[in-house]
């Protein structure tokens, strides 16, 4: 059984840049550094910057700068949309996510959001080495999970047979939960 996630790790452009920016906008403390001319589990000479970022609660996210590697053209392949692959992470409120969205947009950095997922609510943006970032504040209706909870296996199950996308949580993002409030 997994413990726990011991770190996400990425490639980045530029590994000082990447410890400003997550520190600046993120909050993120730099825990640690390696660096190396050999990549200790292949023996392949390719020398690397490794950081480690403090990303709360015991989580810790790396990055990789690889200089001898060609520049990073783009995060995903270009038949995954960008907005698929992406890091999210909590936040404690609403007046936090918001501050930093205008401090990101006070820069020149454009951000989605907030979306409402009823469950949460989410901005989107991207870092410097173009990964996309999601942070979330939970909504503090988990009582719905329950309803998630109940649907997952028959939504999985019709989505392995159709590949069209199952109704059973619609109600998410189409604003029928606060209809069905009214009329309870």
């Amino acid at each position: 059984m997994i413990k726990k996630v011991h770190h996400v790790a990425y490639r980045c452009a530029d590994a000082k840049q990447t410890v400003e920016w997550y520190g600046k906008y993120l909050k993120m403390n730099f825990l640690l550094a390696i660096a190396e001319d050999e990549v200790p589990s292949t023996k392949e000479p390719d020398p690397y910057m490794h950081i480690f970022l403090d990303a709360g609660g015991g989580n810790v996210l790396a990055f990789f700068e690889l200089p001898t590697r060609p520049p990073m053209a783009r995060v995903v392949d270009e038949t995954t949309p960008s907005w698929t692959q992406h890091l999210a992470l909590e936040l404690e409120s609403m007046d936090e996510m918001l501050d930093i969205k205008a401090r990101l947009e006070a820069d020149g950095i454009d951000v989605v959001g907030p979306t409402n997922h009823t469950l949460f609510t989410s901005i989107y943006f991207f870092d410097p080495s173009g990964h996309r970032i999601e942070l979330a504040v939970n909504s503090g209706a988990s009582n719905l999970l329950s309803r998630l909870d109940e649907v997952k296996w028959p939504m999985l199950e019709e989505w392995a047979r159709t590949k069209r996308a199952p109704q059973h949580a619609r109600w998410m993002h189409d604003g029928s939960l606060a209809s069905e409030g009214a009329k309870a």
